[in-house]
């Protein structure tokens, strides 16, 4: 079986294993990857650079004769000063060979094939002039991308030899930069004067495709090397701070063909990969349709009128479950599509001997009082009369819509003289709470929380949670992340973000389900500052509008939440094992067509 036929053989394979973040290499750039196609890319680069995805023509000059070529190429262009002589390379030993390869290919020291090799300088930067320069941003996967590059000061221009100005057909490679070691590309008819930074390698070749070597240096035999914990690293330094030095590019051991034979693999790996852009194309245009019909569908019960409206909705979104939740993404919407039916009265039904909201909210009042009575709060200035057309939907009769701020006790963090810096942590004590370690499921984190004395905690004036708070970020990028202080019953919080004491803790689940509801998260679009560094204020979060079940209907609505919550989250699972099993086999395929 050819590699087209490999690829069109298993086509559900390639295209059914989907990840939501894409780290393709030659790949397209989106949200959604397409980790077969992923895996496709990697095979037909492997077998192109292993001798295995062409045949091979015995009539044709081997190697070593190209090779011969290229030795006296380089002994003229030293002969003639262009170039300096190069330093006597070392013999490739068997265990730099990777794999082998077929008659009348030989291995090859990348220098041994090249006329230049060498590491961009740090320039003297300018942000107008006549020469650019090329950073590792411009230096894409799928492009060259000048839009990142600025300009070299012309005053020193002087100090640029010809044979730093990039020319066609050069190779870029990045040699440093977290995300961007080991990009390369070809520049192909330079449009302007340009010379590369200190983070970009140029490697100008001599006498051989060009395309053919960045085919290798885009495998994963290479690729995989650009790791510090590699048993055969190209690079140094750390997983924070990678370098790919100019003598393991000199020194990289390189497949080459006869030169006929480089020129069908180059256009054999471009047939492929234009094939393969096909079928992403395709795969991503389905996986787009299939959003839209899932967000369609679900919309639907979340603008139903009334409850026969959300039946039939309903319906059609059951008939469909299994072809519809196929995806994490889906998933994830389908729990937004549950609190929100929740928060609006249509996930449960209502019952007419239920204590009305109302009752609630004179028990509410009562204890608030009793608190304000006891001096443990202040009493409230009278708040605003609610719009409940600012909701957009109708909650059922013996709900109630209130402020979030009359439902609890709201606390701040600690601003004073003794707020906690980070030397003040230490390994044990009390929880000293954050916004990082608030967990996706709505509880706090055990590993990597942070910790002060009891001296420093009994030395703040507020922020102090007690077992039944919930805790709200106000400020940052995550503001509104939300959750119970579980599994603490004594800690204290960073100034980024308030305690949520409910002033019945009977309320403390539907609360949670209201604050990570979209009606929830939407409320924080009203009172957000806009600014760069966006933050809400207590007094912001307090006129959140709420709808309030009554006591008993909350109990019914949380446990339904948490049953259908549990059984979204086992829906997930066997959706990311079916994807990881899948990947799994498209692995072992290329294994086996590399192998």
């Amino acid at each position: 079986m050819n590699t087209q036929e490999l690829i069109t053989a298993h086509l559900d394979l390639w295209t059914g294993a989907v990840t939501h973040k894409s780290t393709a290499g030659r790949g397209r750039n989106g949200k959604i990857e397409l980790t077969g196609i992923k895996k496709l890319r990697e095979l037909v680069l492997e077998l192109a650079v292993r001798g295995k995805l062409v045949d091979q023509d015995p009539s044709e000059e081997p190697a070593s004769v190209l090779l011969e070529r290229i030795a006296e190429e380089r002994a003229r262009l030293v002969k003639e000063g262009k170039i300096k002589k190069p330093k006597k390379l070392p013999e490739i030993a068997e265990e730099d060979k990777p794999f082998e390869l077929p008659d009348g290919w030989e291995w090859a020291r990348m220098e041994a094939i090249s006329e230049y090799i060498q590491r961009g300088k740090g320039p003297k930067y300018a942000n107008s002039g006549k020469v650019r320069i090329v950073s590792q941003k411009c230096v894409q996967w799928s492009s060259f991308d000048l839009n990142a590059s600025r300009f070299v000061d012309d005053s020193s221009l002087s100090s640029y030899q010809d044979e730093r100005y990039i020319r066609n057909n050069d190779i870029l490679w990045n040699s440093t930069g977290t995300g961007t070691v080991g990009r390369v590309i070809i520049v192909e008819n330079p449009r302007y004067p340009m010379v590369a930074d200190s983070h970009v390698t140029i490697i100008r070749l001599l006498a051989t495709e060009p395309s053919h070597i960045l085919n290798y240096i885009s495998s994963p035999s290479v690729q995989q090397r650009i790791e510090p914990d590699h048993e055969n690293s190209l690079v140094s330094g750390t997983t924070k701070q990678v370098e790919l030095n100019s003598g393991s590019v000199k020194l990289l051991a390189v497949p080459l063909p006869p030169l006929e034979e480089q020129q069908r693999i180059v256009e054999k790996v471009d047939e492929l990969m234009a094939l393969c852009d096909r079928l992403e194309q395709k795969a991503g245009d389905q996986l787009e349709a299939h959003e839209v019909l899932v967000d369609t569908l679900l919309d639907a019960l979340t603008r139903s009128a009334d409850a026969e409206e959300l039946s039939r909705s309903w319906a059609r979104v059951a008939e469909h479950f299994d072809t519809l939740f196929t995806t994490e993404a889906s998933i994830d919407k389908l729990k937004q599509t549950i609190l929100q039916l929740a928060v609006m009265g249509r996930l449960v039904e209502q019952d007419p001997n239920d204590e009305s909201a109302s009752v609630l909210l004179e028990k509410i009042a009562e204890e608030k009082s009793r608190l304000v009575n006891e001096g443990k709060i202040k009493k409230e200035k009278k708040r605003l009369e609610i719009n409940q057309a600012d909701a957009g939907f109708d909650i059922p009769k013996n709900w109630a819509w209130v402020n979030l701020g009359e439902l609890g006790v709201f606390v701040n963090g600690d601003r004073s003289k003794n707020y906690p810096n980070r030397e003040d942590y230490v390994a044990s004590g009390i929880a000293w709470i954050n916004t990082g370690h608030i967990r996706p499921d709505g509880t706090l984190t055990r590993k990597g929380m942070h910790f002060i004395t009891r001296e420093k905690f009994d030395s703040l004036r507020g922020g102090k949670i007690e077992p039944t708070d919930l805790v709200y970020c106000l400020r940052g990028a995550t503001f509104g992340k939300t959750a119970f202080v579980t599994p603490y019953e004594e800690g204290a919080i960073a100034s980024s973000l308030m305690i949520i004491r409910p002033l019945l803790p009977i309320m403390r689940k539907y609360i949670y389900s209201y604050l990570v509801s979209p009606l929830g998260r939407s409320q924080i679009f009203r009172f957000d500052n806009g600014s760069a560094q966006p933050n809400l204020s207590a007094n912001s979060v307090m006129m959140y509008l709420v709808p309030l079940p009554p006591a008993n209907e909350q109990r019914r609505i949380v446990e339904k939440v948490d049953e259908l919550m549990v059984l979204c989250n086992e829906l997930k699972a066997r959706l990311a094992k079916a994807g990881e099993t899948r990947t799994h086999l498209a692995e072992a395929m290329v294994d086996q067509a590399v192998n």
